[in-house]
């Protein structure tokens, strides 16, 4: 069960601009596939630059619980021996996984195809997150819900079979997350496990179980070939393997974003993951008229990085097409406040998903623009942003609700606003990205304790 923490506001105030650069933490969504797949590999898997965040750590502490001996040899230098197919233990006590909406539901994915039980619980935040939409895919490879909250929510006990039974899914949306979860659990299926999606998630479970030796064929399908068709062929050998983790895009888009409404800043993000079905905020971005340079671009575990350099810019406001949503929608609390120093009306469609994030993210940003003065409507899943070019009055102090990223996106804004930005709690940030007070703090910010209004 997770014990509440105190409350640490902070406030981030205007100030110099924001020079230098900066190592964005690993990324989050790679991080907990490489702990998943350590846990269900052959042998030894060493990983680079995993992010160590709370998210990540409550993942590798329910790898270890499974079975799987797990070590920290150094900073973001992790070793995994894994237990492979079939052979996971049942834990002997309760998988809590704080506020990991994605270390839960891709672990559901590997229990639900795996002959083991286990009971999986987290914070309150997590209590309140759907689960119902990973649970019935499950269901049908086979797995048995035991017990489960009012809804389908956390705590719930799930229980896989011998051998999944392979599936044909189609997605009822874009989420990475499902799609996982179901390739997890056809992992321990014999035959083909297939998934649909109608807008292409990101990819980096297909990637991944690859560099582990499964057999994944993916093909283009849907109206225009947006959507995919990923074939898994169940009961492959995986084997450990070294995975090098990227910078964390999502992770990124906070000093990204500084650095383009900070007046005079220049910045630059070191070895940050490129991959297409993540990189829609940077395309949004520019065209809004960010100057982001792209440096250096290589291959690294997989996955093209590069490094961005990006300075302050005049923004003007867009149309952010609904299909791009799969590919930005951790950053939409991030956009929404540099449109807030646009000049124009930003449109947002199709943000239904921001609904069931770490909390209501649509009602949490909208909240936290009232209360700095900004422009803004919500029309059924829009988010309307409308800013004059000049700094947002702020002043406000924003509730976070548990949310990591809405707590980064509001500090941001306060590092250029006209008066500074609390938010009543900072102590979930890190969850993603536990070292944004001291990297922005080096780059020039000036985020203090406590509650600073004017």
């Amino acid at each position: 069960m997770s014990h509440a923490t105190e409350p640490h506001p902070l406030s981030a105030r205007p100030g110099h601009p924001l020079t230098g650069v900066v190592k964005p933490p690993g990324d989050k969504s790679i991080s907990h596939r490489a702990m998943i797949l350590g846990l269900l590999s052959i042998g030894e898997t060493r990983v680079e630059g995993l992010l160590e965040g709370d998210d990540v750590l409550r993942t590798a502490a329910a790898a270890r619980a499974l079975g799987a001996t797990v070590t920290r040899e150094g900073e973001g230098r992790w070793r995994v021996v894994g237990v492979g197919l079939g052979g996971l233990q049942d834990p002997a006590e309760v998988l809590d996984f704080g506020n990991a909406g994605t270390g839960s539901r891709l672990m559901m994915g590997v229990v639900g195809g795996q002959p083991v039980t286990a009971t999986f619980d987290g914070d309150a935040s997590l209590r309140q997150r759907p689960m119902r939409r990973i649970l019935d895919p499950l269901l049908q490879m086979g797995a048995q819900v035991l017990s489960e909250a009012e809804g389908g929510r956390v705590p719930l006990t799930l229980k896989g079979p011998r051998e999944a039974i392979p599936i044909r899914y189609a997605l009822p949306v874009a989420s990475a997350q499902i799609k996982s979860a179901v390739l997890f659990a056809g992992l321990n299926a014999p035959g083909i496990t297939t998934v649909i999606e109608r807008a292409a998630s990101r990819d980096h479970t297909e990637r991944m179980l690859r560099l582990f030796g499964a057999e994944v064929r993916v093909e283009p399908s849907g109206e225009g070939g947006h959507g995919r068709t990923i074939a898994l062929t169940g009961q492959p050998t995986l084997r450990g393997t070294a995975v090098i983790v990227p910078a964390d895009p999502s992770s990124a888009a906070f000093p990204l974003v500084a650095a383009l409404i900070v007046p005079g800043s220049d910045v630059t993000l070191r070895g940050v993951m490129m991959n297409p079905l993540r990189t829609g905020l940077i395309t949004t971005l520019i065209e809004m008229g960010a100057e982001i340079e792209r440096l250096d671009s290589r291959e690294e575990g997989g996955e093209t990085v590069a490094d961005l350099r990006v300075r302050a810019s005049r923004l003007r406001g867009v149309d952010v097409p609904a299909e791009r949503a799969p590919a930005m929608i951790d950053e939409y609390p991030v956009l929404a406040v540099a449109a807030a120093f646009a000049e124009g009306t930003t449109r947002m469609n199709g943000l239904h998903e921001l609904r069931v994030k770490e909390s209501d993210r649509l009602a949490a940003v909208a909240a936290g623009l009232s209360a700095n003065g900004v422009a803004h409507a919500i029309e059924g899943d829009d988010l309307i942003v409308t800013g004059d070019g000049a700094p947002p009055a702020g002043g406000g102090c924003v509730a976070t609700h548990l949310d990591h990223r809405i707590a980064m996106a509001f500090l941001v804004m306060g590092m250029a606003a006209q008066r500074p930005v609390a938010v009543d709690d900072g102590a979930m940030i890190a969850t993603s990205f536990p070292s944004f007070r001291p990297a922005m703090t080096a780059l020039g910010a000036d985020i203090v304790d406590g509650v600073v209004q004017a």
